[in-house]
């Protein structure tokens, strides 16, 4: 049952993105389930803990979402190629979700929703949203201390606590007077050696702060970082676990159910220092690229 579930939402997500102004029909989708119409859209609601049509609106105005902060195409071209008769029907779906309209969103740059992709295993994956927004940066610099330590997928890392504790009171006023750019204020960035990203692999893990590109480290560390896009993701849950299983859900959710892949450069976090447990917004930065041909083009 699990696998013609899976292939009935693998025939959604080609409806929407392959052949993005296609209606989904429900009742071809159900008979890939080889169940009615009725009793998928009941089983959905129930193992989804969403009406299937909300999903599907998600997940159409996640995928033009995208298409609206590229500037390729325009706003009505957008609209139409995702079904929509007229502009203003598109920014009112468009709205529905993301709570900001389509030109708003793309002349600010603005936060977004992405439902992620839903697949059904023994539990439902991609049933939550995630509040981001894309980035444009021009080429900057980190200045700050950096140390090799290995990865913590759970629970506090060791290792770059203590790196943390080791910084003295003058490097940290050094970094603070050298702070010129977004993400503001001192900072974590980690950047990843080699592909892996399994337990204990290393990686170099930096405190510091953004400068411009010509700002002198002197007795700093200096990281220099290209020119990018980057998925800005806001959090608030208790440190550190809220941030690692963001961590996870933006490589096993977000960019599985996105236009975009992640490319070199450092990922960097803005977080207030907290005791264990205790709740903190935190800011988590990723250098993403936008997927060449994507949405079947």
């Amino acid at each position: 049952m699990l696998e013609q579930l899976n292939e009935a939402l693998d025939h959604i997500e080609h409806c929407l993105e392959a052949e993005a102004g296609r209606e989904v029909d429900i009742v071809e989708v159900a008979r890939i389930a080889m169940t009615s119409e009725y009793h998928f859209r009941r089983l959905f609601s129930a193992l989804a803990g969403m009406p299937l049509s909300v999903y599907i609106r998600r997940r159409r105005m996640t995928i033009a979402g995208a298409e609206v902060l590229g500037g390729e195409r325009t706003l009505l071209d957008v609209a139409v190629r995702y079904g929509y008769g007229s502009g203003e029907a598109f920014a009112r779906a468009f709205r529905s979700v993301h709570g900001i309209g389509p030109g708003e969103a793309r002349r600010t740059g603005a936060t977004l929703t992405a439902q992620s992709r839903m697949s059904f295993r023994v539990v439902v994956e991609g049933s939550t949203t995630m509040r981001y927004r894309i980035v444009e940066k021009e080429a900057f610099r980190v200045v700050g201390r950096k140390a090799r330590v290995p990865l913590v997928h759970e629970g506090v890392n060791a290792a770059a606590a203590a790196h943390v504790q080791s910084l003295d009171e003058q490097a940290i006023v050094r970094m603070k007077k050298l702070a010129d750019g977004e993400p503001k204020g001192v900072l974590s960035a980690v950047v990843h050696l080699t592909d892996s990203r399994e337990e204990g692999a290393e990686v170099d893990y930096w405190i510091g702060v953004v400068t411009g590109p010509e700002v002198a480290a002197e007795e700093l560390d200096a990281l220099d970082v290209p020119a990018g896009a980057w998925a800005v993701f806001d959090n608030h849950g208790p440190y550190p676990s809220a941030l690692q299983e963001l961590w996870r859900d933006v490589f096993t959710q977000w960019f599985p159910s996105n236009p975009y892949a992640s490319r070199p450069g450092p990922e960097l976090l803005r977080t207030q220092p907290v005791e264990i447990g205790a709740e903190t917004d935190s800011q988590l930065w990723i250098p993403v690229e936008r997927v060449s041909g994507s949405n079947g083009e």
